[in-house]
Order: C-alpha cells, then sequence, then structure tokens
C-alpha cells in the first residue's frame, strides 16, 4: 500500500468498515510510515475534537452550492 491508498482508506479503517486484507496492509503501512502514523494521529484528534459539535443546518441554497463545488472536484 502507498501514502494516496492509505490516506483514501483512513476513514474506512475508522470506521472499522475495511475488508480483512485491506485492513492488514493498512496496519503494515502504517507500521512503515511514520508520515502516515503522523496523519492517523491527526485524523483522531480532529474527530475527538470536533465529534462532539451539534450539527447545525444550512440553508438549502448553500448546501446546494457546497455539494456542487466537491462534486466537480478533481478526482486525482
Amino acid at each position: 500500500m502507498n501514502c494516496d491508498e492509505f490516506v483514501e482508506l483512513v476513514t474506512a479503517y475508522l470506521d472499522g468498515a475495511l475488508e480483512p486484507a485491506d485492513d492488514r496492509r493498512f496496519v503494515e503501512h502504517l507500521a512503515e510510515c511514520d508520515g502516515c502514523d503522523r496523519y492517523l494521529e491527526q485524523i483522531r484528534t480532529t474527530v475527538a475534537a470536533l465529534g462532539h459539535l451539534p450539527e447545525q443546518s444550512l440553508p438549502a441554497d448553500t448546501r446546494d452550492r457546497l455539494l456542487a463545488a466537491f462534486r466537480d472536484w478533481p478526482a486525482g
């Protein structure tokens, strides 16, 4: 697994949603890569800090503009 694949799978890993083979590859990469180890810790810290914030509703037009912007975001 390379670092790009690792970053793409972080959310699934934290959710416990990886297939066993992908989970194994993820953990193996994590053991070898200090940069990805730090990245995973940053994501965990962010989730812990922001995970308790209440959900606020966006005005419908703002939500639609955000969704459209990310839908058109370059994939790679």
